[in-house]
């Protein structure tokens, strides 16, 4: 238990860049994207789920789909800050996560992230409302168990790069997925659309800040994790 708190040696230059390569892998070819993008949508939903429950929304459940879709489900007012904040959460969230992910990598707690990812899994874990979700989430959280758990220390770092640079990437993504989507009318219940209709601000604009502020997570974390590298 000692390690969970203590620092490790920063990993070599070369695992940086390679976790950052593979990655971008992950992301940009469609086939890989199709199915790393679920991890996305964990993260995405969760997003949702934990501000709604910060704003005193009652939280009835999550659903991730085969499409890799989802549905975060709650109760309460309609219309005010919290609904406001909790549809703002969920294409952020992915991408914060990474900031805090690179944060922890820049400060050596690789076996912190490993467990901190864990214990967020088994938060949504018990908010799925759906067969698939629930082997979704088993899925992720089994291999992150299985790394930090019986793996060596390298490959924990590598694990771990990896995993903070998809959550960068990927954040960005699904953000140039929503507009086209928009651009076709596919996604009139959009979270961007109920923001514009919450707040009577353009859903072009949410879309905006989606993007703005998760390429400028991007930056910073990849700042964090490649600083090293030039030191």
């Amino acid at each position: 238990m000692s390690d969970l708190w203590s620092a490790q040696p920063d990993p070599p230059h070369l695992l940086v860049l390679v976790t950052a390569a593979a990655a971008v892998l992950a992301v940009v070819p469609r086939p890989a994207w199709v199915l790393a993008r679920n991890a996305i949508t964990i993260a995405h939903e969760g997003g949702h789920a934990l501000v709604a429950v910060l704003a005193g929304r009652r939280l009835r459940g999550i659903r991730l789909h085969s499409d890799t879709s989802g549905l975060t489900l709650t109760r309460g007012r309609p219309t005010g800050p919290g609904m406001v904040f909790s549809l703002l959460a969920g294409y952020l969230t992915p991408s914060l996560l990474g900031v805090a992910g690179a944060g922890l990598l820049a400060a050596g707690r690789i076996t912190l992230l490993l467990w901190g990812a864990l214990v967020l899994l088994a938060a949504v874990l018990v908010m799925i409302r759906n067969i698939y979700g629930l082997l979704a989430v088993v899925a992720v959280g089994a291999l992150v168990f299985a790394v930090s758990w019986y793996t060596s220390a390298a490959v924990q770092a590598a694990f771990a790069y990896a995993g903070v640079w998809f959550l960068l990437v990927g954040g960005v993504r699904p953000v140039g997925e929503l507009q086209r989507l928009r651009y076709r009318g596919y996604a009139p219940d959009s979270d961007a659309d109920q923001l514009a209709r919450l707040t009577h601000v353009p859903a072009l604009l949410w879309v905006t800040v989606f993007g703005i502020v998760n390429l400028a997570a991007l930056l910073a974390g990849g700042y964090l994790l490649v600083q090293p590298l030039t030191q």
